[in-house]
């Protein structure tokens, strides 16, 4: 790893540059430069493993630069070169994502020391991401869409799944995918590889739900095991544990649940005994729990512990353009369990599909193309294989409460006419892959009234 380790050094005194290299030659793929643009033209053609960077440079100043290695370079490492050890500079350093600070004169023992603690840190890094992809690729399932509030949304999941302890709320409607957002945090996460464990508020008895949840004591009550039993808080020690239809949890365990999310520690029910462990909790709920909260029916003060963050999962309606594909996946795997060899749905079918309200979202997709691919003797899906209603063609479904609400104080008609217009058409070019007369197919419009509709609503 040291032999083929690329290492930048940037300092705009050429007997240091000229020192350094002549040391460690002969160790490392040692390059030398003197001001801050030469540097960031090389890196935009080769990055480094690592790049020692002087405070002091004559064009750009060391943080700024350390800023910008740091944000479009995040695996690059980058030890600053000081010449006065500066507290207030090297705290602004660290805080900018330098990974390690030296001070001149530079000794290279010291310099050695330092370049192979941030090599051990990148091999480190490679070894991890590596075991987590592995690891991913065998366990995480995939959350499967193209659709830019899909991307959006992964996108933001992945970010969030960085702080492996901050609470996650999730919301979203029935058969959306929550759990499946909640495993997707927890693999992306440094805990990984450490337990995901799952409490369905709703499916649990409530006076049985605070022994599930924290466990209990040998001889707690009656009936109760002889040994006592390990709770799901504890079983998730390490990892994640997801509270699923939390909006359902008794309000005497929401008592002992905010505790445990105050402080790390819990009793098991029959004990006098504090246990402490470190879980990230990820909550679900299909209800609104600002509405509950309202109503007294969830405590408040819990609801902001759970919410630090919040990812709201989009209606199946609202991520048309991903329909087709959602279909071809159920179909193609339901279809090997069954040993069937149907691959395709044709096009009528896909119409069909994409024009239905969902209002079971994916969940209700994938029985649908479960139930098709079970009753199907072709080797392709037809119309008459869904168990869905044509009439959707004819009677689109339409999302009343999305809409701005007509007050005393009337509303730009014109303005949200052009909206809805601007959507649709985009969402039917999106699903068409830019077929024109598929996207019209879509719309219910003619070719010709189409094109010049979409000309119009472009320029919108």
């Amino acid at each position: 790893m040291q032999q083929e380790a690329r290492i930048y050094i940037v300092d705009d005194d050429e007997s240091i540059l000229k020192s350094v290299c002549m040391a460690l030659k002969h160790q490392y793929d040692i390059r030398p430069f003197t001001d801050a643009k030469s540097v960031l033209a090389a890196m935009e053609k080769e990055v480094p493993e690592m790049v020692l960077l002087d405070i002091g440079l004559p064009d750009i100043h060391g943080l700024k630069v350390l800023e910008l290695i740091h944000h479009k370079y995040p695996e690059c490492l980058v030890t600053i070169i000081t010449a006065y050890e500066d507290v207030e500079t090297v705290m602004g350093a660290m805080k900018a994502g330098a990974d390690d600070y030296i001070v001149k004169p530079l000794h290279i023992n010291t310099l050695e020391h330092s370049i192979h603690k941030s090599l051990k840190t990148i091999r480190l890094r490679s070894e991890i991401r590596e075991l987590q992809q592995q690891f991913m690729s065998e366990n995480m399932p995939v959350l499967i869409g193209e659709s830019r509030v899909v991307r959006d949304m992964l996108d933001f999941v992945k970010q969030v799944a960085k702080s492996p302890d901050i609470s996650v709320l999730i919301s979203g409607e029935t058969g959306t995918g929550k759990e499946l957002v909640a495993k997707m945090i927890h693999y992306h996460s440094p805990k990984f590889n450490q337990p995901f464990v799952v409490l369905n508020s709703a499916a649990i008895p409530a006076d049985l739900l605070e022994s599930e949840l924290f466990g209990y004591a040998a001889g707690a009550f009656s009936g109760a095991h002889s040994g006592g039993k390990k709770g799901l808080i504890e079983s998730a020690d390490g990892g994640t544990l997801f509270l699923d239809e939390i909006g359902d949890l008794p309000l005497p365990s929401q008592a002992k649940l905010l505790r445990f999310l105050e402080n790390g520690s819990f009793y098991q029910v029959g004990s006098t005994q504090e246990k402490i462990v470190n879980v990230r909790v990820v909550s679900a709920s299909n209800h609104r729990i600002e509405d509950l909260v309202e109503k007294k029916l969830f405590r408040e003060d819990l609801y902001y512990r759970l919410k630090a963050v919040k990812i709201k999962v989009p209606r199946l309606s609202e991520r048309q353009a991903d329909i087709p594909l959602l279909a071809k996946y159920f179909v193609v795997q339901f279809a090997e369990k069954l040993g069937k060899p149907i691959r395709e749905i044709h096009p009528d079918a896909l119409e069909l599909l994409c024009h239905h309200p969902w209002p079971g979202n994916v969940r209700e997709l994938r029985n649908t193309m479960d139930r098709a691919v079970l009753v199907a003797t072709g080797e392709c899906i037809e119309s008459g294989d869904l168990d869905i209603s044509s009439s959707a063609l004819d009677h689109p479904y339409i999302n009343m409460d999305a809409l701005p609400e007509l007050t005393a104080q009337g509303l730009d008609f014109k303005s949200l006419q052009e909206s809805i217009e601007k959507y649709y058409f985009t969402k039917a070019m999106e699903m068409s892959h830019g077929n024109e007369s598929h996207a019209a197919r879509l719309l219910g419009l003619k070719h010709h009234i189409f094109r010049y509709s979409w000309k119009r609503v472009k320029r919108l």
